[in-house]
């Protein structure tokens, strides 16, 4: 396995630190350089170049979305850097900003779970895959509150489309859903055809279509053009 060039953006010494030796114990990680705020940031990802950033979600100067803005930026100057943002806050709104302009290469990870170091570890090695990670702390806290259909996308749904992005929301796979839901595979493929259709998801090689319609269910509220684009 090919060893993951990191560079920790954090601004907590202790957290910071605590990051670093943690990630030290994993024989494929290896973290190159650290830094405190997002000017440091883009220095420090310029200077080393590295394959995937882990950054904090605020910093200085401002201590806002530093951490999301960084990702947007570096779609630009370095689109091959994967970003994994740690953010206390389990709100569908913070991952979608993130994954706005794409899914690939990008993951959101909650802040009070980086001491399991499996998962922080298979975010890193995901994003550096291209893929992207989203934390089930985010799916688990908001999927209770599914309900809420107010001025939601979701109203344009059917209740078994509805009860196939729930499903999705929870990490099954087609074949999984199909199971649950006591239908074929193929029904599910079309189930899921039309819910990105009817979201407004279009075929894009930079957005996973699955991890914007399950954000979209997770908002529970918004516009479709919101939440897609």
């Amino acid at each position: 396995m090919s060893t993951v060039r990191l560079v920790v953006a954090e601004d907590n010494l202790l957290v910071r630190e605590g990051l670093v030796s943690l990630l030290s114990t994993v024989s494929d990680l290896d973290v190159v350089a650290t830094c405190a705020s997002l000017p440091e940031l883009i220095e420090t990802v310029d200077r080393h170049d590295p394959d995937v950033l882990l950054t904090d979600i605020r910093m200085p100067p401002d201590h806002n979305d530093e951490g999301i803005r960084a990702a947007e930026q570096l779609r630009t100057t370095h689109p091959d850097v994967g970003v994994v943002v740690l953010s206390q806050f389990v709100e569908p709104s913070y991952a979608l900003a993130l994954l706005d302009a794409g899914t690939k290469g990008r993951g959101y990870v909650v802040k009070d779970r980086i001491d399991e170091l499996d998962r922080l570890a298979d975010a890193i090695r995901t994003v550096h895959a291209g893929g992207s990670f989203i934390d089930d702390m985010v799916v688990d806290a908001l999927v209770r509150s599914r309900t809420r259909m107010v001025d939601s996308p979701l109203e344009v749904l059917t209740d078994r489309e509805r009860d196939v992005l729930g499903e999705m929301a929870t990490g099954a796979t087609n074949n999984v859903i199909a199971e649950r839901l006591g239908v074929s595979a193929h029904a599910i493929e079309k189930h899921s055809n039309m819910i990105f259709t009817k979201l407004g998801l279009a075929e894009d090689p930079e957005v996973n279509r699955r991890v914007k319609a399950v954000l979209v269910f997770l908002a529970g509220s918004g516009t479709t053009a919101d939440a897609a684009s």
